[in-house]
């Protein structure tokens, strides 16, 4: 167990560096860089940038360095916790991304507690009461829960707050505590606006989880050791929760590893729409402006998140299922 753990913890490193070198890559592929961007932006407000501010702006970020150098001075920084200056922001990256991070941790976490919370015993009734009338009703609505974009949903939710209750169910916190430092008030107050954009996000999401959780367990219930386990007489609830449930819960773990940074990533024109002060709108604006250390980081977490759930599905999936324990022997 623990030279297990100790494998994909180097594994989990190594990754992160390849994701580091390829996100840093990606940002670079498009032509041009943030002075460009820069130039344009102020071409289309009516001002001018000379070639020698701009020289200087390539040289004061670093810009006018090979791709290489530009890397290995940006992991540089990263390793005594520095991870660059936004560019556009004129502020560290730490300070522009700020509560962002946390508010954008939390409202994945809250839509995949969502997402569990409702497939799960969805599933596992559609699967028991096959073909039942109920089994049809979430068919049908799970199949309109992949049908409609998050951000379609998003936009529905606001209407129907503003027509019916005359209130903004967007954003995460109430018009007093936006600007306020933290305490418990606003911690509740957050905690009160965490289910519609949990809700939006995970809509999706539980719509799949049921219809994979459901295929599963009917494939699981032919099994013959279910089969004897209700020949000796133990009670059905027993022969279906004690054994095959957890053997087809297995795809719910298998999937937190791209499901925490789907969300996040995926949320980008939802927080946008709902005025979610997540990561996600600020990635784009980052993608837009060519701001290589913003972009860059915002990546690298979204790649580190993902190596993270994948190591916490891998030890989930060890303990649901005695064969990758019986394997890893």
């Amino acid at each position: 167990m623990a030279a297990y753990i100790a494998r994909r913890l180097l594994l989990a490193a190594v990754t992160i560096v390849a994701v580091s070198i390829l996100s840093f890559l990606i940002i670079h592929l498009p032509p041009g860089d943030y002075v460009t961007s820069y130039i344009a932006q102020m071409a289309a407000q009516g001002g001018r940038v000379s070639a020698e501010e701009a020289q200087n702006l390539r040289i004061q970020y670093g810009l006018d360095q090979p791709v290489y150098i530009q890397y290995l001075r940006w992991m540089g920084m990263i390793v005594h916790g520095n991870f660059g200056m936004a560019m556009e922001y004129q502020l560290p990256v730490a300070q522009v991304i700020g509560d962002r991070l946390w508010l954008t941790i939390a409202v994945s976490i809250a839509a995949l507690l969502f997402t569990w919370a409702i497939s799960l015993p969805i599933g596992i009734y559609s699967a028991v009461r096959q073909n039942s009338m109920l089994d049809y009703v979430f068919t049908f609505v799970g199949f309109i829960g992949l049908a409609i974009p998050n951000f379609l949903l998003a936009l529905l939710v606001l209407y129907f707050g503003f027509k019916y209750f005359n209130t903004n169910v967007g954003g995460l916190f109430s018009a007093a505590y936006a600007d306020a430092p933290w305490s418990w008030a606003k911690f509740q107050d957050m905690l009160a606006h965490l289910p519609v954009p949990a809700v939006v996000l995970g809509l999706a999401a539980t719509a799949g989880q049921i219809r994979i959780m459901r295929a599963n367990l009917l494939d699981e219930k032919r099994k013959p050791y279910v089969v004897t386990a209700r020949a000796k007489g133990l009670p059905e609830y027993r022969v279906i929760l004690k054994y095959p449930v957890r053997v087809a819960l297995n795809p719910f773990a298998s999937t937190i590893g791209y499901t925490l940074p789907y969300i996040v990533s995926g949320s980008v024109i939802v927080s946008i729409v709902l005025s979610l002060p997540t990561v996600g709108p600020l990635l784009y604006s980052a993608l837009v402006a060519l701001d290589m250390f913003l972009a860059g980081t915002i990546i690298l977490l979204l790649g580190t998140l993902t190596v993270i759930g994948t190591l916490l599905s891998d030890l989930l999936l060890m303990w649901l299922d005695p064969r990758i324990r019986l394997e890893n022997r």
